[in-house]
């Protein structure tokens, strides 16, 4: 994403004079005073526990929800403050000030969608007086944690608030449905797809993930698939492993209903994954087409819209580049809106954007109603508000319910057209005026074969068949997924393998390493049995290594790393939803780099697969796209780090008397990022072992362990 955001800004440098920055003096970046004994004055009306167990995980305790939001950020600050703090710019559209012209189209963008202003006029209307308490109460923390901090802060960013959180919901989401991807394809060299016919019948390595894989896997089973009754979920969602989207693990619980344990990201006041004493629910990146691009005609300075001269909304808004220590130059751009949204003049037209959760700013109200739901009615009730607008759900409960949810707040678009091409964007009536409601998602409740996986798949396929969903019953112009992924294919061929599945059975799904033989990146490899090569070539004895290769990424398997290697290439261009490159340089390749590193073709995948923390260098299983989902970058010994996939994994359950039990484990640690502290790398062995450490589900039972006490605030 930071590429192609790039690429709008030095576009935007070609399109709009800077004649009128060139009579601006530059002038000192100076920030407001900030009053850090404000902060701490302020903090004294909150009250709250935390106790951290033997890994270092928060728990947290108050009397109300704004008690246990203020302890939660502090805590959080604890651990990693610099990635907290970092995302302040971002939600400001102050990055060009901190990044200089790196973050400058990134600036743009969140001066586009005009978010900051949105909030701004809505926040005291649209938000409930107790989110908005809430809210700031994270912020407060936070403030509390800069003002007792002063040498780790940067003042220029202080105070938060919590309109600036609010900002932040509505921005981060868009990047997880691939709005990004859509804006920047329109600043190619040429359009980058047709313009739709009428039918017949009439942000980046700042600020999110970098380009590395967000997939994720959530699957549940209840008494009518399980052997003793019980119902279990594994929550699992798929992260780069450092950055403003790594998992955080935590425990909140007020005296006000609020009583979760999961993941958090960096600055997230509530529970993003996992359960509470009577439901639980793992969440899954879902990419339905949300986003419709139209192709405006332009009149001069208006665009037509059925027949008639239309003037733009225009705004004046401006940039700050960052020049030397405090001191910005100031550049202004001129924004445009149309009635089908956010417009762009381009080097080959003028494009409007229409898109799912265009001023939308209610996430957080449904994340807490999430947080607090102890029944499927009430998840239901949750997740009708329609405020998070993407992300498909896993949910299991107490009472042996399943339900999941591909969640879409797809656009009630006109029939007939292709929605995949742009549109003509001279017909008022291609301007859609509403969104599907709760009812008409794709959902199932309590599958009869007991069981449900959803692994960025389609949402046709997630059960048995008698069970699932007819694609035939939803309308083309949803935009709903059709692909399978390997995670998908292999966990539902696990799922359907055994008529009763014991505890050891469901925990070995999470923990599978294989390739299932129908998936597209074993026809990938199998394409070199195909190719003819000398009898005593490199190529041939690769080929001989692949053909005896099962499938697995086992630590011990030796065709896995050339094998790897291979198919890398080819979910790397299925995720960009283009076709697989050819296999013979991918081959050579591939061939070229083991020989180079470790002097042979079948290196253990131990040797080359590895969780890299500080000091820490340890081998695992599984790779790319298998249900033990790790994606590694090489460094310069060959070895493939792990930066993305498996993360904190969370698993929950209840026997068929209600008996809860649960248990987490962490790539890294309780998600510090400071390296001198103990649980920097404390669970490290534990997530190589793919083992889960035992979560203590009462306060009791937290302080029956090693633990420590803090209250806040600290007495002065």
């Amino acid at each position: 994403m930071f590429g192609v955001l790039r690429k709008i800004w030095i576009f935007s440098l070609a399109v709009v004079p800077l004649l009128a920055v060139l009579n601006l003096a530059i002038e000192a970046w100076r920030s407001a005073a900030w009053d850090a004994t404000a902060a701490i004055a302020r903090a004294q009306t909150y009250s709250v526990e935390v106790i951290r167990d033997e890994f270092g995980v928060p728990h947290i305790y108050g009397a109300r929800d704004a008690d246990v939001a203020f302890g939660l950020a502090y805590a959080q600050a604890e651990d990693d403050f610099e990635t907290m703090q970092s995302l302040m710019p971002f939600y400001r559209g102050q990055m060009g000030r901190k990044l200089g012209i790196d973050g400058l189209p990134i600036d743009y963008l969140v001066q586009w969608l005009d978010v900051q202003a949105y909030v701004e006029t809505h926040y005291e209307t649209v938000l409930t007086p107790e989110i908005r308490a809430h809210l700031q109460a994270y912020a407060d923390g936070m403030n509390y944690y800069a003002a007792r901090h002063p040498f780790e802060a940067d003042p220029k960013l202080f105070p938060m608030s919590g309109k600036d959180l609010a900002v932040g919901f509505s921005l981060q989401h868009l990047l997880f449905y691939g709005f990004e991807s859509h804006i920047g394809e329109l600043f190619a060299d040429s359009p980058q797809r047709e313009l739709a016919q009428a039918p017949d019948n009439a942000l980046s390595r700042h600020i999110g993930a970098a380009g590395l894989p967000v997939g994720s896997n959530a699957f549940a089973m209840n008494g009518a698939k399980s052997d003793d009754g019980s119902t279990r979920i594994i929550i699992n969602s798929h992260q780069p492993l450092n950055g403003p989207v790594a998992w955080y693990e935590a425990h909140v619980k007020s005296d006000e209903g609020w009583d979760m344990h999961g993941g958090i990201f960096p600055g997230l006041p509530f529970i993003a994954k996992g359960f509470n004493p009577d439901i639980g629910w793992g969440v899954t990146v879902n990419k339905p087409d949300l986003v419709d691009i139209y192709q405006l005609q332009r009149a001069g300075d208006d665009y037509w819209l059925d027949g008639a001269r239309v003037p733009f909304e225009r705004r004046r808004v401006w940039l700050k580049l960052k020049l030397l220590g405090n001191f910005y130059l100031p550049i202004p751009r001129t924004l445009l809106t149309s009635q089908h949204g956010p417009a762009l003049e381009t080097a080959h037209g003028t494009y409007a954007v229409r898109f799912a959760g265009h001023q939308e700013i209610r996430q957080p109200m449904q994340w807490m109603a999430m947080n607090k739901a102890r029944n499927l009615q009430q998840f239901k009730q949750a997740m009708a508000m329609q405020a998070i607008v993407s992300f498909t759900y896993v949910y299991a409960d107490k009472a042996g319910n399943l339900f999941y949810l591909h969640n879409n707040r797809s656009p009630e678009r006109a029939a007939g057209w292709d929605w995949q091409k742009y549109l003509p964007g001279d017909r008022g009536d291609l301007i859609w005026q509403s969104q599907i409601n709760f009812d008409a998602m794709p959902q199932i409740t309590n599958p009869s074969s007991g069981y449900l996986l959803s692994s960025n798949q389609t949402p046709f396929n997630v059960t048995a068949p008698r069970d699932n969903l007819s694609r035939d019953a939803y309308p083309p112009e949803l935009g709903l997924q059709t692909r399978m992924t390997n995670r998908a294919d292999r966990g539902l061929d696990m799922f359907a393998a055994k008529r009763r599945f014991s505890e050891a059975d469901f925990l070995a799904v999470k923990w599978d390493k294989f390739y299932a033989p129908q998936s597209r990146a074993m026809r990938y490899v199998h394409q070199i049995q195909d190719m003819r090569f000398d009898a005593n070539s490199q190529k041939a004895q690769g080929q001989k290594l692949l053909a005896g290769w099962n499938g697995e990424t086992a630590r011990d398997n030796r065709a896995a790393a050339l094998a790897v290697c291979l198919l890398s290439e080819e979910w790397k261009a299925e995720q960009k939803q283009k076709p697989a490159p050819d296999i013979g340089p991918v081959y050579e390749a591939c061939l070229q780099e083991l020989m180079t590193h470790f002097n042979r073709l079948d290196p253990l995948w131990s040797e080359r697969n590895r969780l890299i923390r500080g000091d820490v260098n340890i081998a695992l299983g599984g790779g790319p796209d298998v249900l033990r989902a790790i994606y590694g970058l090489a460094n310069e010994r060959g070895q493939l780090k792990a930066v993305a996939g498996d993360g904190l994994v969370v698993y929950t359950s209840w026997d068929k008397n209600g008996k809860q039990s649960a248990g987490t484990v962490h790539n890294f640690g309780a998600a510090s990022t400071r390296p001198k502290s103990v649980h920097y790398a404390d669970q490290t062995s534990l997530f190589a072992q793919e083992k889960f450490r035992p979560v203590a589900l009462t306060r009791e039972a937290v302080l029956a362990a090693p633990h420590t006490i803090s209250r806040l605030p600290f007495q002065r």
